[in-house]
């Protein structure tokens, strides 16, 4: 067997591993996340409370990648920060079980997303290495495929838990002790298996261009391009609500959508990762694709034209998960990946963050203005997209 075949099968190995872990703590914290709201107010806070803490998280959850992705590049110890970040990712959830006050809990949800923002660069860096053997495209739909099938598994256990066990949310939460506990696991298992994961690239990086104090202009670009893109995405928070408000869809078959639009985010990430390796960066004009209908029809008052827009919503996210994080391994040298994913991935979060507060006060005034807005935003990232082709 040949050294490039070898290499090949290692990086294969590496990457599944990192998605089963990625399985196990999806499945914990994405179960713990569809509970959180409820959970919150039978602690007693309140409707403002509630948004507070989610708003506060996820805003934690991007924004502090920034600073993980440069501390990562700088002290080059990816893997110690990972697991840190996993650790923590991964505890806060079940630890929500002994949580008598909704201020404990509050803390907790936001220790989760936190630890989620301390490894997320570093794990990306790491797996960048990697999917450089196999296809950067197709090693990150793979990556991604495993990611959702925790997503939407780790809902359903528990909803299960609360079904079978008459609402108990602290067993519920109990319960995600142990994905938790397989995902540290293989997290470690990885790490004693691939020590010096940057190793797997050590053949393709004599093609990549020396590192630089500054990143390339074209980095920039597509920084910008992905801000307009996701400020232009809605949250599912607003679309859920928004079928709750208008009586679009039965209560009930809301999350079931959710999780539908996570299996659909699933079919699609190995396709389009595939797509991604045959043409490169021109294939990401299939997210605008997906994107640019999903406001008329999410914010319909129809029932199917609504349950085809969160299909077309979750396959964006699938877009956005896979190819997304793929360029930026085709772009950037490795010594600055950490850095770059950790750019990127504040600059996502912030985005969909001013974007969704924008476009939720739209609706309050006229529902037409978030689909006009959303719209316009999609529209606006299309020329910077051609810009990068260019480059």
């Amino acid at each position: 067997m040949s050294l490039a075949s070898i290499q090949k099968k290692n990086a294969l190995r590496f990457i599944f591993l990192l998605g089963i872990v990625s399985l196990f703590a999806d499945m914990t914290y994405e179960g713990g996340r569809s509970i959180t709201g409820p959970y919150l107010s039978l602690l007693g806070a309140g409707a403002a409370t509630v948004g507070f803490v989610g708003g506060a998280g996820e805003l934690a959850g991007y924004a502090l990648r920034l600073v993980s992705g440069y501390i990562a590049d700088r002290t080059r110890k990816y893997w110690l920060i990972t697991i840190l970040g996993y650790a923590i990712n991964l505890l806060a959830v079940p630890l929500l079980a002994l949580a008598g006050r909704w201020e404990v809990a509050a803390i907790l949800i936001v220790a989760e997303r936190f630890g989620k923002a301390l490894r997320t660069p570093s794990r990306d860096a790491m797996l960048s290495y990697a999917t450089r053997q196999v296809g950067t495209g197709f090693g990150f739909g793979l990556h991604e495929l495993m990611d959702q099938i925790g997503a939407v598994t780790g809902p359903l256990i528990a909803a299960s838990a609360l079904y079978f066990k008459g609402n108990h949310y602290q067993l519920a939460f109990a319960f995600l002790f142990l994905p938790a506990s397989l995902g540290l696991l293989m997290l470690f298992f990885a790490r004693l298996l691939f020590p010096n994961p940057e190793e797997l690239e050590e053949e393709t990086a004599k093609l990549l261009p020396s590192a630089s104090k500054k990143l390339p202009p074209v980095f920039w670009l597509y920084i910008s391009f992905t801000a307009l893109s996701v400020a232009g995405y809605a949250h599912f928070q607003l679309i859920s609500y928004h079928f709750k408000a208008q009586n679009v869809i039965p209560d009930a078959q809301i999350p079931l959508l959710f999780a539908l639009a996570m299996g659909v985010d699933a079919l699609v990430a190995l396709p389009i990762g595939k797509l991604f390796d045959q043409k490169g960066l021109p294939s990401l004009v299939v997210l605008p694709l997906f994107t640019l209908p999903v406001p008329f029809l999410v914010f319909s008052f129809n029932y199917w034209l609504a349950a085809l827009g969160v299909l077309l919503w979750g396959a964006a996210m699938g877009v956005q998960e896979t190819i997304m994080r793929a360029a930026i391994a085709e772009i950037i040298p490795r010594e600055k990946r950490g850095l770059a994913y950790g750019i990127f991935n504040t600059a996502y979060g912030v985005a969909w963050f001013l974007g969704s507060v924008l476009l939720g006060s739209l609706y309050a005034i006229n529902i037409f203005y978030p689909i006009l807005v959303a719209a316009i935003l999609e529209a606006l990232s299309l020329p910077l997209l051609f810009k990068i082709f260019k480059t």
